[in-house]
């Protein structure tokens, strides 16, 4: 079935009044096998075809989940009397089809025509308890705003009015002065339901503003209808119900299943690994403590274990059940019928670390693989370890994916696909977790468990023995490896029934940090098992923030304003880094600026736009220890935005530090930077909603990452100058994650901390790359990136995994 034209929008030409626009795009687009045609009332009339193409195109349309890379734009002239007319059709004809795209009667469109194009961006509530409303309309004119209650008064505001050169890509027929945004700031009355009333250019438009519902979050039904429907008319009824039914029965599940069957392991590949030998072929002590475990789990993970294709094990159950362990009857079964299997009983019950130990002590191997008493080993999980020593020497830690099973063993669901050694990730979470492997040589030198942590002693053990190890001695198989059982009474089932096991994983950060003698207070993540560290700021460096601006006064002074009126720190200086701007207001408030502030200086870089000279320029006249690259399109969020960023890029070994940035609706913009995703790199979760916590909590949590954008980007002056700042050949694209991946061959780790938070407008200075020659420009500098981190792109980002899908920005599975 060919895929179908899908329309975006309709409207009129903001200044051709006559002349109806629509807007669209076509799924998997193949540009050049069709025409667009239309007709009044049988009258034949030609539209005019424009398209727009690149990668704003792309980024664009990422929220609908699909591969969009032309958008068009047809330019429908309507005669004079066309308002009397009965109805106006439009179709696309390709090889062999003609498709209706839209079918308008002439009231209908005599209704649109008055319409103001407007949008309502949403309410929040300002610190100082207020209201602001923020919105935008197309218009030659200003249009009369107001605000106004159920009786139809007007409510006293206070209206900020600017341009959004970002909405110039919807309405390419319109210039700059025709774009109008507006911050209306009000105060919370006994009224929750408003509506603002928007007129101008005889036209307007009505809005309801229900604060409440705004303010919760529920106004978002409206947009997944939206979606809804457009998925509708995408995919056709059949799909529609499918897409309804996974969403409502769970079809990770059923997607996972999916994904077993084409990629796990095959029965063959099984047995050849049977018949495999390694030149190391070491000793494997899988230890399991025992604690009233039911008879039904024991026996299953006993099966599990006796099913490894290695068969250089042994299994050390050691039983803390106490004196009447009502498992004695069957751990003598088991033992006597395979003597690979040692169980230690005891006379009084023992708690976890201390159980484990136990059976660490009797152990006779020289790789320990931990593992809870109820959980299933995948069939390779030792040899896929053994594999893993014999190919990277040296190792001395291991860990692999893993996923969760039911309670009957059958069903397999939310794998957790993790990525390589990550420190920050680690002390944000446990996501070690299973399975977890460690050399004999390495647990002589970090000791046992520590009984203080029961409940977390197996993430201390973990922390103590990365410091131990060092990361050159750390590694990840990205396989399921571990089946983590999920029933009633486990932690996988049910986070909140182990609240001390949590408050035992604060502790073990903790004295992590105290061990490597870092201050800090470790607090209790959003959700059960998360973590958020502040660091204590040493000696209040000085920040250089470096702000390329080429006119946009207006946005410049909203950054800036930002971060005078909320930042928590305040020793910085500001690097206004003047390029090109043509407007004379932006000169007077330069001048304005550095007259009464005295943190400021404005710096002028003499010649064409080029991004990364112009930072390179700023750098170089900046005086702080830290330097933190920020756009002028942008807005701090949170008081600590600066602390938090600094903080992480204090630490020994972290070169940059990234932040969470939003665009102005609230949906994020950037959550770090993927390697390979749209084939080169690309923001990781973009798309998603403000409050998501995205695939296992990784929106929320401190981690690495391969790059980060430098809309918003912490870094040590001397990383800066050491990988010799960014490469100049990248005039406007890559240009900051290939100086990310600079900085991380020198050795340097770089952290997103999603704590430090942003509004980020989205290139304001530069516009839109949907010229031919911003197009040509963008292929080069691709082509550019490429020859230098070609190699690195194909390998796979090492914060990703390759399980996981390079398609969409959301780390769904791989298909």
């Amino acid at each position: 079935m060919k895929e179908k034209f899908n329309r975006e929008r309709v409207r009129f030409h903001c200044k051709r009044k006559d002349t109806l626009v629509i807007q669209g795009w076509i799924e998997n687009d193949t540009e050049g096998k069709e025409t667009f045609g239309a007709s009044l009332d049988g009258r034949a009339l030609e539209p005019e075809v424009r398209t727009q193409r690149g990668v704003e195109v792309t980024k664009k349309y990422l929220r609908y989940r699909t591969n969009v890379s032309v958008e068009y734009f047809l330019m429908i002239p309507l005669p004079q009397n066309w308002k009397q007319a009965g109805s106006l059709t439009v179709w696309r004809n390709t090889p062999g089809r003609r498709e209706v795209i839209l079918k308008r009667s002439g009231k209908s469109l005599e209704r649109l025509s008055v319409h103001l194009d407007s949008w309502m961006e949403g309410l929040r509530e300002l610190p100082d308890g207020r209201y602001q409303l923020k919105g935008w309309y197309i218009g030659c004119e200003n249009a009369g705003i107001a605000l106004l209650d159920p009786r139809g008064r007007e409510c006293p505001i206070q209206c900020r009015l600017g341009h959004r050169s970002d909405i110039l890509g919807e309405y390419p027929e319109a210039s700059l002065e025709e774009t109008h945004s507006f911050e209306l700031e009000f105060e919370p009355g006994k009224d929750n339901h408003l509506r603002l009333a928007l007129k101008g250019s005889g036209k307007k438009a009505l809005y309801l503003v229900d604060c409440r519902k705004m303010l919760s979050g529920k106004e978002g039904l409206a947009n997944l209808c939206k979606k809804s429907w457009l998925y509708f008319r995408r995919k056709g009824t059949k799909q529609f119900i499918k897409r309804v039914s996974d969403v409502v029965l769970g079809a990770d599940s059923i997607s996972y299943e999916r994904w077993r069957r084409k990629y796990g392991t095959t029965k063959q590949q099984l047995e050849e690994q049977r018949g495999a030998h390694f030149s190391y072929e070491p000793k494997v002590s899988i230890l399991v403590p025992l604690y009233r475990t039911p008879e039904k789990y024991l026996k299953e993970l006993v099966s599990s274990v006796k099913s490894q294709t290695y068969g250089k094990w042994e299994l050390v159950l050691s039983d803390g059940s106490g004196e009447h362990s009502p498992l004695t009857p069957l751990l003598k079964e088991l033992a006597r019928g395979d003597s690979r299997i040692t169980v230690l009983s005891h006379e009084r019950q023992l708690r976890i670390a201390e159980n484990t130990n136990e059976a660490i002590w009797a152990a006779a191997g020289n790789l320990l693989v931990f593992g809870d008493h109820d959980d299933l080993f995948a069939p390779d999980a030792l040899y896929e370890c053994v594999k893993t020593l014999n190919e990277k020497p040296g190792t001395e830690l291991i860990y692999s994916d893993e996923d969760k099973v039911d309670g009957s063993g059958k069903r397999y669901f939310q794998p957790h696909f993790k990525p390589d050694y990550s420190p920050e990730l680690l002390t944000s979470m446990n996501y070690f977790c299973h399975l977890v492997a460690v050399t004999r040589r390495l647990q002589n030198r970090v000791g046992l468990l520590d009984a203080a942590y029961d409940g977390a002693q197996d993430y201390d053990y973990v922390l103590r023995c990365t410091e131990a190890a060092g990361e050159g001695k750390i590694a990840h198989i990205q396989k399921i490896l571990y089946h983590w059982r999920s029933h009633s009474a486990s932690t996988a089932e049910d986070p909140k029934s182990k609240a001390y096991a949590f408050e035992a994983g604060r502790r073990a950060i903790q004295a992590h940090y105290q061990r490597l003698g870092i201050p800090v207070r470790v607090m209790a993540g959003e959700y059960p098992g998360l973590y958020r560290t502040s660091f204590a700021i040493v000696d209040e460096p000085l920040i250089s923030i470096l702000i390329p601006n080429k006119d946009h006064r207006e946005d410049l002074d909203k950054c800036i304003r930002s971060i005078e009126e909320k930042s928590d720190y305040r020793n910085y200086e500001y690097i206004i880094i003047e390029n090109n701007s043509t407007d004379p207001e932006t000169f007077d408030y330069y001048e304005k600026l550095e007259k009464e502030n005295e943190k400021a200086r404005v710096v002028y870089y003499q010649g064409e736009f080029n991004y990364s000279d112009i930072n390179n320029f700023g750098a170089a006249q900046a005086k702080g220890e830290y330097l933190l690259l920020l756009n002028n399109d942008t807005e701090i969020i949170n008081p600590e935005c600066l602390r938090e960023l600094l903080g992480y890029c204090q630490l020994e070994g972290v070169g940059i530090v990234g932040a969470r940035l939003y665009y102005e609706d609230d949906v994020i913009q950037h959550a770090g930077v993927v390697l390979g995703f749209g084939g080169i790199a690309g923001h990781a979760f973009i798309g998603e909603k403000r409050g998501d916590n995205g695939y296992f909590s990784r929106i929320i949590c401190a981690q690495n990452y391969s790059a980060v954008t430098a809309a918003c980007m912490m870094v040590k002056a001397s990383v800066f100058h050491e990988a010799g700042g960014f490469s100049t050949e990248l005039k406007v694209a890559f240009n900051d994650i290939d100086f990310c991946m600079k900085v991380r061959k020198l050795g340097w780790r770089i952290v997103y901390n999603p704590y430090a938070e942003l509004y980020h407008y989205e290139s304001k200075s530069r516009g839109l790359e949907n010229t031919q020659e911003k197009i040509e420009r963008f292929n080069r500098e691709m082509a550019w990136f490429l020859d230098r981190w070609g190699e690195q792109v194909k390998a796979g980002d090492p914060y990703y995994n390759p399980n996981l899908t390079l398609d969409k920005a959301d780390f769904s599975l791989r298909v």
